[in-house]
C-alpha cells in the first residue's frame, strides 16, 4: 500500500500563509485618512461634464454634498444620481449644492449626466488627487483604483460638517437631505 504525502510541512504551509497575507494586502483598500468634521475641506479644481471648472472655494455660502462614487453608469452609481435628481429642488430648498466626484474622465461624465439628466455636475477626477485628499481612493486586488461610496456635508463656511462612510445607493438621498436638515436646526445662527 502506497502511503499520500499530505502538503502540511512547515515549508509549505509558510509560503501559504504568506501568498494570503499578501493577497489580503493587496485587496486592503490603501485610504489616507479622511477630513475630520470641524475641519476645512480640501479644496479642489476639476472638470465638470460641461467642461467647466469647479471649485470648493466657489461654493461658499452654500452647503455642499460632495459625494464620491466608484463609477459612472453601473447600476448603485446611476440608483444614487438619479436620487439626488430627483430631490434636487429639496436640495436647493435648503441652499444646497450636490457634486459628484468619481476617477472617470469628463467625456465619461458627459454621458452619464446626459443619459440620466443630472441637474448638477458631475466631476472628473482622473488624476485621483481630489479622492486621495478625501481619503477615499480605494483599489480592487491593488490593480484598478476607484472612489469608495462616501459623502461629504460641507458647511457654508468650508468645513466639514457630516461625513458618510460606504452609503448604501438606494436610500443615499433621503439620508443626507434629513442630515443638512438636521444641521441647519442645530446650528441656525451659525449657517445658512
Amino acid at each position: 500500500m502506497r502511503t499520500v504525502r499530505t502538503l502540511s510541512s512547515p515549508l509549505v504551509l509558510a509560503w501559504s500563509a504568506a501568498l494570503w497575507v499578501a493577497v489580503a494586502l493587496l485587496a486592503w483598500p490603501a485610504l489616507a485618512a479622511s477630513p475630520k468634521v470641524g475641519v476645512p475641506a480640501p479644496d479642489f479644481r476639476l472638470q465638470d461634464q460641461n467642461g467647466d471648472w469647479v471649485t470648493l472655494q466657489s461654493q461658499r455660502g452654500k452647503w455642499v454634498v460632495l459625494y464620491f462614487y466608484p463609477k459612472d453608469g453601473t447600476p448603485g452609481c446611476t440608483s444614487q444620481a438619479c436620487g439626488l435628481r430627483d430631490n434636487i429642488f429639496a436640495f436647493r430648498r435648503e441652499s444646497a449644492v450636490i457634486l459628484g466626484v468619481s476617477v472617470d474622465d469628463a467625456a465619461s461624465k458627459k454621458a452619464f449626466a446626459k443619459e440620466h439628466s443630472l441637474p448638477f455636475p458631475v466631476l472628473a477626477d482622473p488624476t485621483k488627487a481630489v479622492s486621495k485628499s478625501y481619503g477615499v481612493l480605494t483599489s480592487l486586488l491593488g490593480m484598478v483604483e476607484y472612489s469608495r461610496r462616501d459623502t461629504f456635508i460641507i458647511d457654508p463656511q468650508g468645513r466639514v460638517a457630516r461625513h458618510f462612510e460606504k452609503v448604501d445607493a438606494d436610500d443615499h438621498a433621503e439620508l443626507v437631505l434629513a442630515e443638512i436638515k438636521r444641521l441647519k436646526a442645530a446650528s441656525p445662527a451659525k449657517v445658512g
